[in-house]
């Protein structure tokens, strides 16, 4: 027992138990499956954005510990803008897949990362385990899956955003990315859920490592270019699976 201590918690809004079970379920069935599906070339990313990530930089210098004493950090910090990342983390290897580091996260920057990854093996399969943010059931992200996937779907079928055809609705776009058929297709966890995404796991790492309190970035670009140095530090030498337990039996709260 620890009463000093707390942490946030975010209970998932649970409107369908039986359609949220079978989300969860999937997901966790996908990452089981993720080693068997490489070895018959197909590749599973845990994909997401991070956001807001803050350029600041100390007033003045530390100082250092000395006996007695331990390492004294300047409170005070200047900010000089945010970035963000959009990654996705191949499962089974672990690697950190065509990291797309910029401010912005658009639905055609999404396209944009989804296509890079893609790109690494551009003749096998690729399942893409995301959130379901409006920019990963977007127009632009369903069109790029019926070009790349060779569907040859007219534009009758496909449809207009908002009216008719799979764009008609988040529902329907949703729907045909999740589609088991398609070259590249999308598998979405719970709204509220985001631990059930590895990638998460990975942005905490790059939180701990390097966007810590003892972090000091005199510009964004400054920012942006050790967020680029890291990955590949990360990917040379600490680059792993995950070893994920959970099934998708969730805890009573």
């Amino acid at each position: 027992m620890k009463p000093n201590q707390s942490r946030y918690w975010l209970n998932p809004n649970i409107t369908d138990e039986a359609s949220f079970h079978q989300e969860v379920h999937q997901v966790c069935e996908v990452y089981e499956a993720a080693p068997a599906l490489y070895e018959n070339g197909i590749h599973v990313h845990s994909t997401d954005e991070m956001t807001g990530i803050q350029a600041l930089s100390h007033k003045h210098e530390a100082l250092p510990m000395v006996p007695g004493k331990v390492e004294r950090r300047e409170f005070e910090y200047e900010r000089h803008g945010t970035s963000g990342l959009i990654a996705s983390r191949h499962v089974v290897t672990g690697q950190i897949e065509s990291p797309l580091i910029q401010p912005t996260r658009t639905e055609l920057d999404f396209v944009q990362h989804v296509r890079e990854v893609v790109l690494l093996h551009p003749e096998h399969q690729h399942i893409f385990i995301t959130d379901q943010l409006n920019t990963h059931q977007s127009e632009s992200l369903v069109r790029f899956v019926i070009d790349r996937g060779k569907l040859g779907l007219d534009e009758e079928t496909i449809g207009v955003k908002g009216k008719s055809g799979i764009l008609k609705s988040l529902a329907t776009r949703k729907a045909f990315l999740e589609n088991l058929a398609h070259l590249i297709r999308f598998v979405y966890t719970p709204k509220h859920c985001s631990w059930l995404n590895q990638i998460e796991c990975w942005f905490s790492i790059l939180v701990r490592r390097l966007l810590n309190k003892r972090s000091s970035f005199s510009s964004k670009e400054a920012l942006e270019e050790r967020i680029a140095q890291f990955i590949v530090y990360y990917n040379t030498h600490l680059a792993k699976p995950f070893k994920w337990t959970f099934d998708g039996k969730l805890l009573k709260v």
